[in-house]
């Protein structure tokens, strides 16, 4: 079951990766990435609501608690990917992103908590996280002329710079601990009291980010330019919805978590359909390693 939660997160999460592209890349909004984490607190502090009071989850504050460094990590992690939405191409920001998977897997290699697996499923695991930290390095270092027709052709221009690049690696790190701490709190939390726990957490985040943006700033939220924000928080909830169940089979963790994050790949596929990035034939490969080890960890697991 670990295996076609995954493949829903991927879904999910690559989804709201477009959505969230959309809504944060407008380069006169300089607080479009606090109005991200509103929409996203927002969407799912109602899921949240529907959880505790139709669905009869149980939550209290030692369960808040106990959740909470979990949910400032992965919150922290977000809020910086949302702000290098500004700075960079999706199609680049989302692989390195989502090398966090790789950093797993290492994690828990190191801490032994790989589980009962075969050779097979470890050779997956590792054609994913090539996969996934390849698209990165195909993209940092694509050649400017390649860089500069894609941008032409997304009519988008952005140029190289420290920042840029930072700001997803800041994301991969905070992630990468995020998941690895999810996968040992959750042998001790009930996994739909722990989703609650984080959603309402996220709500309060984005409460501190309302009062910022409208009381402090002064800033406006005009619909048009949010919708595609809260498109991107339905698709983020869903996403984080499956990912919880997934990723609380703490004998899989180091496989899961690769899988969800090879959800970039599915991003950079969107990222050419949707807002006209350009892929080459090194892109491609990376995204054909990542179906291999996916498929191969599939088989395994029916």
């Amino acid at each position: 079951m670990w295996f076609w939660l995954s493949l829903i997160a991927l879904l999910c999460w690559s989804g709201s990766d477009l959505f969230s592209k959309i809504g944060c890349q407008g380069e006169d909004d300089k607080l479009s990435h606090l109005k991200m984490v509103i929409a996203v607190g927002f969407v799912m502090g109602l899921h949240a609501a529907y959880e505790v009071f139709i669905g009869g989850v149980e939550i209290s504050l030692s369960v808040f608690a106990t959740y909470l460094p979990v949910s400032l990590l992965y919150i922290s992690s977000m809020a910086i990917g949302y702000l290098g939405l500004r700075y960079i191409e999706l199609s680049i920001s989302s692989p390195i992103c989502n090398s966090s998977g790789a950093l797993v897997a290492v994690l828990c290699l190191i801490t032994g908590g790989l589980g009962e697996i075969v050779p097979m499923q470890l050779l997956a695991t590792a054609l994913v996280c090539i996969g996934v930290i390849g698209l990165g390095i195909v993209e940092a270092h694509e050649d400017e002329n390649l860089r500069s027709a894609r941008q032409d052709e997304a009519n988008r221009h952005y140029a190289k710079s420290w920042l840029a690049l930072a700001l997803p690696v800041i994301y991969c790190l905070l992630d990468a601990l995020g998941t690895f701490a999810d996968s040992l709190v959750l042998e001790t939390l009930n996994e739909d009291s722990a989703n609650v726990a984080y959603e309402l957490t996220f709500l309060l985040a984005g409460l501190v980010c309302f009062v910022y943006v409208i009381c402090i700033k002064k800033d406006k939220l005009l619909p048009r330019r949010e919708a595609p924000k809260y498109v991107g928080a339905l698709f983020e909830t869903a996403g984080q919805f499956a990912y919880i169940y997934a990723i609380a089979d703490s004998a899989h963790v180091a496989m899961a978590a690769p899988i969800i994050s090879s959800y970039c790949v599915a991003s950079v596929l969107w990222s050419r359909i949707f807002l006209k990035e350009k892929l080459s034939k090194k892109h491609y490969a990376m995204v054909l390693l990542v179906i291999i080890g996916i498929a191969i960890l599939g088989f395994f697991d029916a």
